[in-house]
């Protein structure tokens, strides 16, 4: 019985081979690229959404996360209201201050006396003057036609002037806890009168007819 002779075409094995190292290779080369070209559109997302934040005025805590961008959309979403809500805030702040240049305002036991640049503010619609030693309201308060207001509670005065009738646009008089004895009977010329405090002037018994 003769050997049986097995013959292999090396050429054959060998150009299966290298046909699947080239496969390989090919297929290793297309993924490299594919996660190279993956990690460039992260960063120019990453950097991209950072410029957009910095725009915003969003500080980098809150896009970083230990040292890594978080594109979390809902920041730019959030922040991006912000401007809003601080130009809503704004607007109060802006009508006080524009108010305030209407009241005049005064306290405290070292002023016994109105001062003398008050009489130059006759736009003025608010006074409000407590816990002062002052006794006299000046005459010239006939040329404030602009008062609303007048809040004289707590202080050392005696007496309202018969001007105080010339205040038509006046709504409020506050002069509780003064040292008040009567009340001139001009006050029944503020026409626009709404609502008068006389309270803690122990001496006063009864008001003129007019008021």
């Amino acid at each position: 019985m003769g050997h049986q002779v097995i013959i292999f075409d090396f050429s054959l094995i060998r150009g299966l081979w290298e046909t699947r190292v080239k496969k390989n290779k090919e297929r290793q080369r297309k993924e490299k690229e594919r996660l190279e070209k993956s990690s460039l559109e992260k960063i120019k997302q990453e950097w991209n959404f950072i410029l957009e934040c910095r725009k915003k005025g969003i500080p980098q805590s809150k896009y970083l996360k230990n040292g890594f961008v978080d594109t979390d959309e809902k920041i730019l979403d959030t922040y991006g209201k912000t401007p809003q809500l601080h130009k809503r805030r704004a607007l109060p702040d802006e009508a006080n201050k524009e108010r305030n240049k209407f009241i005049f305002q005064l306290s405290g036991e070292q002023w016994m006396e109105f001062p003398d640049s008050l009489k130059e503010q006759t736009y003025l619609k608010e006074w409000h003057v407590n816990n002062t030693l002052i006794q006299t309201i000046p005459a010239y308060i006939a040329l404030f036609q602009n008062l609303r207001v007048l809040e004289l509670s707590k202080n050392k005065i005696s007496h309202l002037p018969v001007e105080i009738g010339n205040l038509k646009n006046l709504k409020v008089l506050n002069v509780s806890f003064n040292n008040l004895k009567s009340v001139p009977s001009e006050l029944g010329d503020c026409e626009n009168l709404e609502k008068l405090d006389l309270s803690g002037n122990m001496e006063i018994t009864e008001l003129p007819f007019e008021v």
